[in-house]
C-alpha cells in the first residue's frame, strides 16, 4: 500500500515557475515507477511526465518537454515536477501516481494522490 499526497500547487503568472512534490508512504518506494498526470474539468486526466524507481529513466509528453522537469529522491520518498515557462493552458489539477509495474508511461498507475490545483493566469 502506498499513500501519496501532492503539494506546491497555486497560481502563477505566464512564463513563471512552480515546483510540484509528492510525498509517498511506505518502505519499498524505489520500487515504484512515478508519474505526474494532469485533468482539466471536463477533459479526460493526461499523462505528464514519468521517472523510473532508480530515477535513472524519464519519460515526457511532448507538450511538456523542455518545460518541465521530473525527477525523485528516494532516501526521502519524494517525487518532484519542476515547471517552468508556464502557460495558461498548463492549468489543471496535478496528480502524483505510484506503479509497481510499470506496463507503460501513460498507465496503468495504482496508486493517485488527491491533487493540487495549479493555475497559470495573469
Amino acid at each position: 500500500q502506498v499513500q501519496l499526497v501532492e503539494s506546491g500547487g497555486g497560481l502563477v503568472q505566464p512564463g513563471g515557475s512552480l515546483r510540484l512534490s509528492c510525498a509517498a508512504s511506505g518502505r519499498t518506494f524505489s520500487n515504484y515507477a512515478m508519474a505526474w498526470f494532469r485533468r482539466v474539468p471536463g477533459k479526460e486526466r493526461d499523462f505528464v511526465a514519468g521517472v523510473s524507481g532508480s530515477g535513472d529513466d524519464t519519460y515526457y509528453a511532448d507538450f511538456v518537454k523542455g518545460r518541465f522537469t521530473i525527477s525523485r529522491d528516494n532516501a526521502k520518498n519524494m517525487v518532484y515536477l519542476q515547471m517552468n515557462s508556464l502557460k495558461p493552458e498548463d492549468t489543471a489539477v496535478y496528480y502524483c501516481a505510484a506503479a509497481i509495474k510499470l506496463v507503460d508511461w501513460d498507465g496503468p498507475y495504482t496508486y493517485w494522490g488527491q491533487g493540487t490545483q495549479v493555475t497559470v493566469s495573469s
